[in-house]
């Protein structure tokens, strides 16, 4: 088929190599555009660097509502486009452009998290299994109907694994969807168990003591690698931790081994980071950075 891909992070990517490996014809990569990173240094996001990889032009329009942006885009005569963590309203020209219009790879179980970080959010709230659907795309935020769905178990998988999982299940999805498609009837919604995944900010990656160890534990998963507590001025990175049997006030350090007090029983971080040091065993950070018994957090 002549395919638009629109997509912008990682997860994304698998998808669009998925389609040129299938011999489609991606005619264009919409990506949003290069972001200054944490060094000042302006770069082009995943898609947009492999689109080129690829020899396949890219565009990175700041908006679709403008009227040129919607002709452009038009003028390519496509069969579908191909949506993965765009990041773009697409209004209903653009909907409305390719003969199939256009297929979003969405990462949870519609209905069940619609929106921007439904892979975090589906860890957080403790979901025994997520999944990927191919959605039709219509007006609404993740409204349209699912031609086809897949389903895995979260487990204790990081959002890094997740989503390493389900872009790739994704792209099969898409391609099996691709190469049959009048057989892939569009199925609506129900009308029950609609949540939206909310944007994520930078303030909830500092972990709450003050919830259950479970729920901690679910933080530092969802925000792998980024999860923190502060002490001493300094930001300590959690990347893994593991439950354990203890009680006090939430965020007190219960012994010599970082073992913290939650609302309901506790954690010890496993695996940390210090600003700027690579990632080290709880008991390496104490040796240079010490957290006695006693230290409120």
């Amino acid at each position: 088929m002549r395919v638009i891909f629109m997509g912008t992070p990682e997860f994304a990517v698998p998808v669009l190599e998925a389609l040129v490996d299938a011999g489609h014809d991606v005619l264009a990569a919409y990506s949003q555009p290069p972001r200054r990173g944490n060094r000042g240094k302006t770069a082009p996001s995943p898609v947009h660097a492999r689109a080129l990889e690829l020899g396949i032009e890219v565009r990175t329009p700041v908006t679709l509502r403008e009227p040129e942006a919607q002709a452009a885009f038009a003028a390519l005569n496509a069969d579908v486009a191909v949506v993965a963590a765009y990041g773009l309203i697409l209004p209903r020209p653009i909907l409305d452009a390719p003969r199939l219009g256009c297929l979003n790879v969405h990462g949870s179980l519609l209905p069940r998290w619609r929106g921007a970080a439904p892979i975090q959010r589906a860890i957080l709230a403790g979901d025994a299994e997520t999944g990927v659907g191919i959605m039709q795309m219509e007006a609404g935020l993740d409204t349209g109907p699912v031609l086809l769905e897949g389903r895995t178990p979260i487990a204790a998988k990081t959002v890094g694994e997740l989503t390493y999982e389900l872009s790739r299940m994704g792209a099969r999805l898409m391609v099996q969807v691709l190469a049959d498609i009048d057989n892939y009837w569009p199925v609506p919604q129900p009308e029950d168990g609609i949540t939206y995944a909310a944007k994520i900010t930078k303030e909830e990656m500092r972990l709450r003591f003050r919830l259950p160890a479970i729920d901690v534990d679910r933080h530092v998963r969802a925000f792998h690698p980024a999860a923190y507590f502060e002490h001493a001025g300094e930001r300590v990175r959690v990347l893994a931790v593991e439950l354990v049997e203890g009680s006090g006030a939430p965020s007190l350090v219960l012994d010599d081994r970082l073992t913290i007090a939650c609302m309901e029983g506790a954690v010890r971080p496993t695996m940390v980071q210090r600003a700027g040091r690579g990632v080290m065993t709880a008991e390496e950070l104490l040796r240079g950075f010490p957290i006695p018994r006693g230290t409120q957090l």
